[in-house]
């Protein structure tokens, strides 16, 4: 399992010394990846379809709480199977769609690491592993969305799309944490044990809180919708795998993973019903005006994501199942729209539905694709958006506690502005006459046309048996949300009875406004004219402000001044340690614990002063360089005195070098500027004498304190025993606090990189100004 997830990380790093021979015919056998994945997956069908499930555990770093554990289950192996079947259609059609660019490694590296933190989000099972994907999958569209990067619309897309969800993980991420500590585990199937205490907890609704944002932000729910029509700025294979199939649905998977452990409870549901059925019926509505292709289908998925966010909301199981197969049903068929989108807009070179129409005549594989796509997007009988429709009725039916006539006038109402986007992007293009700029259209590799039309078909079989999905992974999956049986088969009959009768006014409410409205400019125009009250418009305004806020704060705080920095990092610092100093208990300043002072203390004492005199009054660097080194080599003096020659040893040597340093680089500079004042010279004697003062009365407070050598203990009994090491201060460092000196090295070897990197540098006249 650790190698199925983690290989598409590893291709998408073997292409960057191998890439350049992938490209063009060859870039197709890197479509064997997901091919080969969704083979393994699918072999885990019997075992899922008989009521089991999987787990796998490999230790990482244990003593955090972080494994890489997996959990295999229904609803794991339904994404699953999307992400890598659909991907599998995806990569094949990218290999022609996108052939002769000059970046298609680069993308074929892009969607192979986001396939992989796809497949590591939906089979985590420990929290934290869950998020690292989850951020994982962030980062990696960020790329995609602005894969054409020499244009300013994709890369202001892409940024916009990162904000959003990386905000929203950055808050998922404390609600995870809170989740971990509260329970005592961060496996999510060990929390379902304390799902009862984590809902009874006065922290529940804070957890809610930071969970919905995580999701909300990553599956675009309303107010925070906006960047997914703006990520339609990405190539065409880009938006049929991550918007309609996969990383959309990530913040869907997420609530349905977490319903067992944090719903069944009114602040579960009612949020996530009104904001699921504001974004459904809000999107829709706004699909009516688009006469762009893709952001037709950008606004349609954002009410399908809204309608899954309504169903898991409900909670019931019909709900529950609804949400399962219609995550099926709504995969299949928009991302067959979007493919199709995609050959339509290579090979006319618009996506303009008003300019298109007829192209069955020249693209007929496609419009079979494209119509049937269109079909089960509006619930006709024998497709499989029929039963999904059916089963969104009889969940809305079947309410209990709301009220489930007003439910169902929602769901109506979406359902039928979802059929008209669905009939306006797969049919419309495809009847009517064939203009006459058209006619030169002729049919793209069959790799293109045949990726939709597969999507396209299973619908329809699906529709027509659909117990070769039930048992298999809709029944598991709705299972998994639940942790109950559903006991409810899919059937495509259940007789002439309410839900039935809705269906019908869908289908003709939704082909007579297909019928009389027309796409048309105007009509963009007239809603374009709200724009300024769009959550869009909102948001940017309110990153204006942040802009213009951290642009006064930083030239105000950070104006480039390193003895500016100093001064306010010291002033913060006396501050603190003064508050804690005079709040923490009573100060003891006996002198009892001190040793005598011999005569070398005082001489050395004396030197020490005198440098630190010359220092900083001194107008020369070079001066101050050796009086610094001076005070460094009198500390050494007294660390020796007090018997710790290896402290010594190491100031020795430090100091030495950075003289050494100082002098190369600080020789050929001139003189210290003086434009320090006489109340600039005050204000900083003031400063330091502060800070003098404070750090010797928390010295003396230390003396005074009673020794507990409990730690000292530990280290000298242990430093051997446990990490072989005779050196205790050593082992102190390299074992026991590890991670301190890791991250020390890491900042190390960054500012090694930024001065390397100046001093390669090379401007050009222009740059220099």
């Amino acid at each position: 399992m650790l190698a199925a997830v983690l290989s598409g990380l590893i291709v998408s790093i073997l292409y960057i010394p191998f890439g350049k021979y992938l490209k063009d015919r060859l870039s197709i056998c890197v479509s064997f990846l997901p091919i080969a994945l969704f083979a393994y997956f699918a072999s885990f069908i019997p075992t899922i379809r008989d009521g089991g499930h999987i787990t796998f555990h490999y230790p990482w770093v244990p003593s955090l709480g972080i494994n890489l554990d997996f959990h295999l289950d229904g609803l794991s192996l339904l994404f699953s199977l999307l992400i890598t079947g659909i991907g599998s259609l995806v990569f094949l059609y990218a290999a022609p769609y996108l052939k002769g660019h000059r970046y298609l490694d680069r993308f074929y590296a892009y969607l192979s690491l986001f396939m992989a933190a796809m497949l590591g989000l939906v089979l985590a099972d420990n929290v934290l592993l869950l998020f690292i994907f989850w951020e994982l999958t962030s980062i990696s569209s960020f790329f995609l969305i602005g894969f054409n990067n020499d244009n300013a619309d994709s890369r202001k897309s892409s940024l916009i799309a990162l904000g959003i969800t990386g905000g929203g993980g950055f808050l998922l991420m404390a609600g995870l944490i809170l989740m971990g500590h509260l329970s005592g585990s961060y496996s999510i199937q060990e929390m379902l044990g304390a799902n009862e205490y984590l809902k009874g907890h006065a922290l529940y609704g804070w957890i809610l809180a930071l969970v919905f944002a995580g999701a909300f932000t990553k599956s675009a729910q309303f107010p925070f919708h906006f960047w997914l029509p703006g990520a339609m700025k990405a190539p065409t294979p880009v938006s049929a795998y991550l918007h309609s199939a996969t990383m959309v649905k990530a913040g869907i998977y997420l609530l349905a993973r977490l319903n067992p452990v944090l719903g069944g409870t009114d602040y579960w549901m009612y949020p996530l019903v009104i904001i699921g059925g504001v974004t459904m019926l809000y999107s829709a509505f706004h699909s009516l005006f688009r006469t762009d292709l893709k952001a037709i289908l950008a606004y349609s998925t954002i009410a399908a994501l809204g309608i899954l966010v309504f169903l898991i909301g409900i909670g019931t199981p019909e709900s529950l199942l609804a949400a399962s197969v219609f995550i099926l049903v709504h995969a299949l068929y928009k991302a067959s729209l979007f493919l199709t989108t995609g050959v339509i807009d290579h090979e006319t070179g618009t996506r303009d539905v008003t300019r298109l129409s007829g192209l069955r005549k020249v693209l007929w594989p496609l419009s079979i694709a494209g119509i049937l796509a269109a079909l089960s997007s509006a619930g006709v009988p024998l497709t499989f958006g029929f039963i999904g429709k059916d089963l969104i009725y009889e969940a809305t039916l079947h309410t209990v506690g709301v009220l489930p006539i007003v439910l169902t006038a929602l769901a109506l109402l979406t359902n039928v502005l979802v059929l008209y986007a669905g009939f306006l992007a797969g049919i419309k293009p495809f009847t009517g006459p064939l203009p006459q700029n058209l006619t030169q259209v002729h049919l793209p590799n069959a790799l293109m046309w045949g990726a939709p039309l597969v999507l396209a078909l299973l619908g329809l079989l699906f529709g027509c048996l659909p117990f070769l999905a039930d048992d298999a992974l809709l029944n598991p999956a709705a299972h998994a949300m639940l942790q109950a049986p559903i006991g409810t088969s899919l059937k495509i009959w259940h007789g002439f009875n309410t839900v039935l009768l809705l269906s019908g006014i869908t289908l003709v409410s939704g082909v007579l406004l297909y019928v009389i409205r027309k796409p048309s400019q105007r009509s963009l125009a007239s809603i374009e004219r709200f724009n300024a009250w769009s959550p869009r418009h909102l948001f940017g305004k309110v990153a204006q402000y942040s802009k213009a806020f951290s642009r006064r704060y930083t030239h105000t705080l950070h104006n480039g001044f390193l003895r500016v920095y100093l001064l306010r990092i010291i002033v913060f610092a006396v501050l603190l340690l003064a508050f804690r100093l005079f709040t923490g208990g009573p100060i003891r300043l006996t002198l009892d614990q001190l040793s005598p002072v011999s005569v070398y203390e005082i001489i050395v004492a004396a030197i020490l002063i005198a440098a630190i005199f010359l220092a900083v009054t001194t107008s020369s660097r070079l001066t101050a360089v050796v009086a610094t080194s001076v005070i460094g080599y009198c500390i050494c003096l007294q660390f020796v005195f007090y018997s710790a020659p290896d402290l010594a040893m190491t100031q020795f040597s430090i100091d030495t070098l950075t003289v050494v340093l100082f002098v190369l680089v600080l020789f050929r500079l001139p003189p210290f500027l003086n434009l320090a004042n006489r109340l600039t010279r005050i204000r900083d004697w003031t400063v330091a004498s502060a800070f003098g003062a404070v750090i010797s009365l928390i010295a003396i407070q230390v003396l005074n304190q009673p020794f507990d050598g409990a730690v000292s203990r530990f280290y000298g009994d242990n430093a051997y025993t446990l990490a072989k090491g005779k050196n205790v201060v050593n082992v102190i460092l390299v074992d026991f606090r590890g991670f301190d000196t890791l991250f020390e090295i890491v900042v190390l070897s960054i500012a090694a990189i930024g001065v390397f990197s100046l001093l390669k540098l090379r401007l050009n006249a222009s740059e220099k100004e």
